[in-house]
């Protein structure tokens, strides 16, 4: 459903009466959290399928008001995303690779039968957006950032069973800490063998909720065994990785050869591609492929696999420590700072803040 409009959208702006005080703002600032908290606005843009992509505005945050008829609630029609922003040394605020948000929201909604919001409209919404909330933004050195949570949702009263004709695209805001309390602290991985993520032709490449909902279960799973994430296999033959319930996997060789699954059931990491590139700009050879359990564990187990890490938006990059399943135990080589990911970790994240030079055209400045 390509529904770009031909102009850029025109915002309005209504303030928040009642923003929240300095005091409490600053403490929410000192002690974030992640997804606690939330700024005092919001943008809001309608679609119809009669009138396209309308009434842009940054509006006061609260609660939106849903007939109990919505179609979102019964059907899942619904994509988001994740990016952040980051204040800079000079005062600036920056937001890393927001192109490549865009793209994957147009391709998510593509699949859900939703409109597609053009790039630009995109990211003047995240402009406006952190404009007007500023001061919500943590400040530089920190290694906190403002978290972005731009989604769409199907925003029609109608239980008939149909891509909705009347839409809604949306952004929030809150300012957070690490996603993990420690993310060069290696986390420990739990092997679902009786849940898939998604199978070939589902919704598996596109950022949907109904593709976390079906990771909770199994990754309540992974909580009971003592681990922080649970990885999945893909659904046909249960033996090639897939993904984390909301990360990707990549798997370092003694050759230094860096390897990722390949999957059309794989969400595309934005911050797996950055990472890859910056692997390859190192003088790695990056294999995008299918890599089975197995390897993995003979490669652990012979010495040839020497690092394996997950890595998103929210934890940049987290080394693996032990993958478990019911049936064996992968312990992965411990890493330290001179490791791959380490380097690569400390790389990405001085250019998302300023640190290091941008070599490479990733920052859009918002601020």
């Amino acid at each position: 459903m390509t529904t770009a409009t031909t102009a850029p959208l025109t915002f309005a702006t209504t303030r928040n009466p009642a923003p929240a005080s300095a005091e409490t703002r600053e403490a929410v600032l000192a002690d974030p959290g992640f997804g606690k908290h939330f700024t005092d606005h919001m943008v809001t843009i309608d679609w119809s399928i009669d009138e396209g992509w309308h009434d842009a505005r940054v509006e006061p945050y609260g609660p939106l008001q849903l007939d109990p008829a919505s179609a979102v609630l019964h059907y899942g029609q619904e994509v988001f995303e994740g990016l952040k922003a980051y204040r800079h040394a000079d005062g600036s605020v920056h937001t890393f690779r927001p192109e490549r948000n865009a793209a994957r929201l147009r391709n998510s909604a593509h699949r859900l039968a939703l409109p597609e919001l053009s790039d630009e409209d995109f990211v003047n919404a995240i402009r406006e957006l952190v404009t007007i909330d500023e001061a919500w933004v943590p400040a530089a050195g920190e290694g906190k950032a403002l978290y972005l949570r731009p989604f769409m949702i199907a925003y029609e009263n109608f239980l008939g069973v149909r891509s909705a004709h009347t839409a809604r695209f949306m952004i929030i805001a809150c300012p957070a800490g690490s996603y993990f309390s420690d993310p060069t602290k290696p986390v420990d991985i739990w092997l679902s063998e009786e849940y898939s993520r998604a199978g070939r032709g589902g919704t598996g490449a596109a950022k949907c909720g109904g593709n976390y909902a079906a990771s909770l279960l199994p990754t309540n799973e992974a909580y009971a065994n003592g681990c922080e994430q649970v990885l999945f296999l893909d659904a046909a033959e249960e033996k090639y990785l897939e993904e984390l319930g909301g990360m990707n996997i990549v798997l370092v060789g003694a050759d230094g050869t860096v390897s990722t699954p390949l999957s059309d059931s794989i969400l595309p990491g934005i911050t797996r591609d950055s990472v890859l590139e910056l692997v390859e700009a190192a003088g790695h050879r990056v294999e995008r492929r299918r890599i089975s359990i197995d390897e993995w564990r003979e490669g652990v187990a012979s010495g040839e696999i020497v690092e394996a890490f997950a890595c998103g938006t929210a934890a940049v990059i987290t080394p693996i420590g032990m993958l478990k399943s019911p049936h064996f135990t992968i312990e992965n080589p411990r890493v330290d700072a001179d490791s791959l990911s380490m380097r690569i970790r400390a790389k990405l994240t001085g250019i998302q803040n300023g640190e290091v030079a941008d070599e490479r055209g990733w920052l859009t400045r918002l601020v």
